[in-house]
């Protein structure tokens, strides 16, 4: 029920004004993003690769509905690629891009083209690029446009949802030799006709899922923060024989970092997915959905005054 109000209110303009306004509010985005320019977002990816973690930044904004707007965060992605490799940061460092800031939902060719060049300045840049997956009504296409890119970008990433129901096949289908895929639980209202609606149904379906992909010739990179499920993708790691170069861990910036760090430690690769720009209130919205635990922290930050 938590989730569903949050995913409500991140559709909301008037929540979103509010919180916008909110006096404590930049304190509380600054946990999870790392701000809203280019050198905010430098800045939090040369902690995190000098504390030995990898990182995967997102420039937010996905609800592009004009092509100057889908060329403006091409063109954010390209001077972020060039800044990258000139700070030595890459390939620790890699980038995600949501389609739907491309142009997808308007004009999937613009779209394609986009995320092409952003895909060469990743390559030239010693790196590469991850598509975020969005909700249901565009996998088919993300999952299209990702086939074509690994015909010349074939280190491109795909990035599965364990809610949606279609999920397991699409894991078979993708754990292949050199493919790298990103597996988290999803973070989208989506109808119970495509998705699982409870915790514990998406919570079976991404063992599932981690199976699949560990037992594959891929590159899995498991996105979790949840204790039960990193305790068992560990054993699992084990159990198919995975070294610690052959699949890695994700989290988010801000969120357990304590685990983040007894993971590096441990010897796995911890990429923390680092978003940043002025397009945070949906991302952040999204995140406390993922984890209602983090609706305390907000709300009590909102209130504070010492």
């Amino acid at each position: 029920m938590l989730r569903s109000v949050i995913l409500a209110a991140s559709r909301s303009s008037r929540i979103e004004r509010l919180v916008e306004t909110a006096p404590f509010t930049r304190d509380v985005v600054r946990r999870f993003v790392a701000g809203t320019a280019t050198d905010d977002a430098l800045r939090a990816t040369r902690q995190l690769v000098a504390d030995g973690l990898a990182v995967s930044i997102d420039h937010l904004g996905e609800d592009t509905v004009t092509g100057e707007q889908a060329i403006a965060v091409r063109d954010a992605y390209l001077a972020l690629l060039g800044r990258l490799a000139e700070a030595g940061l890459t390939p620790a460092t890699e980038v995600s891009v949501k389609l739907s800031a491309l142009g997808q939902r308007f004009d999937e060719r613009l779209a394609r083209d986009n995320v092409r060049a952003i895909c060469a300045a990743a390559e030239a840049a010693g790196t590469t690029v991850t598509l975020d997956m969005e909700d249901h009504t565009t996998t088919d296409s993300t999952l299209d446009i990702l086939t074509e890119l690994r015909k010349d970008f074939p280190g491109t990433g795909a990035v599965l949802q364990a809610y949606l129901r279609r999920t397991e096949a699409d894991c078979r289908d993708l754990a292949t030799a050199g493919s790298r895929v990103r597996l988290c639980k999803g973070a989208y209202k989506e109808p119970e006709s495509v998705a699982y609606q409870s915790t514990q149904e998406v919570d079976k379906s991404y063992v599932r899922c981690m199976n699949i992909l560990l037992s594959g010739a891929g590159y899995p990179m498991l996105a979790t923060h949840d204790p039960r499920l990193i305790a068992i993708a560990e054993d699992r790691s084990r159990w198919f024989d995975r070294g610690p170069d052959e699949f890695e861990f994700q989290m988010l910036y801000g969120v357990r970092p304590e685990e983040q760090a007894r993971l590096a430690e441990a010897g796995h690769t911890l990429r923390v997915y680092l978003p940043y720009g002025t397009d945070w209130y949906g991302y952040l919205m999204r995140r406390l959905a993922e984890r209602p635990a983090n609706v305390a922290f907000f709300a009590r930050a909102l209130v504070s005054r010492g």
